[in-house]
C-alpha cells in the first residue's frame, strides 16, 4: 500500500484547510502596513510565507522526527479495497501521517474498526463523520 503515498507541495487553491489566529492588534497594523506597501498581496499571503519560512527553518528536526516517529509524509489515501485486503490478510494498521490521510466515503465504520488499530495524523484527517466516530477511540 505504499504506492499511494505521495508528496503534497505547498501550494494555493483546493489543497488547503482553513484555520483561524488570534493576533494582536500592533501584529495586524504591522501585517496590514506591509500589505499596503506592497510586499505581500494580503494577509493570508504573508501569514503562509511566513510559516513555510518556519518550517523550512526547522526543516532537519522535522526530518529527524518524521523518520523516529516512522511518519508517512504527504497525502495518504486508504481505499475500501485497500482496508478489505488488510482484513483478508488477518491484518490491522497503525496509521501515522504527517499532512493529509484520507478514508475513502465507502468504508464502513465496522470495516475501519476492525482494520485501523491506531491513526495519529499531524495535518487533517477526511473520512466520514461515521468512521471518524469509530476511530475516535483509537486517535492519537
Amino acid at each position: 500500500m505504499t504506492n499511494n503515498v505521495h508528496e503534497i507541495r505547498p501550494r494555493g487553491g483546493g489543497d488547503t484547510e482553513k484555520i483561524t489566529i488570534n493576533l494582536g492588534y500592533v501584529d495586524l497594523g504591522h501585517i496590514d502596513l506591509l500589505v499596503h506597501d506592497g510586499f505581500y498581496s494580503n494577509r493570508s499571503d504573508f501569514i503562509r510565507t511566513a510559516i513555510r519560512n518556519q518550517i523550512e527553518r526547522h526543516a532537519e528536526a522535522t526530518r529527524q522526527s518524521v523518520t523516529r516517529k516512522s511518519l508517512d509524509l504527504g497525502l495518504r489515501h486508504f481505499s475500501r479495497a485497500d482496508l478489505e485486503a488488510v482484513r483478508a490478510a488477518g491484518q490491522r494498521l497503525d496509521i501515522r501521517v504527517l499532512g493529509l490521510a484520507s478514508i475513502a466515503d465507502d468504508v464502513s465504520p465496522e470495516l475501519a474498526r476492525a482494520t485501523i488499530a491506531s491513526i495519529s495524523v499531524l495535518g487533517a484527517l477526511q473520512a466520514s463523520p461515521a468512521v471518524k466516530a469509530a476511530l475516535a477511540d483509537r486517535t492519537g
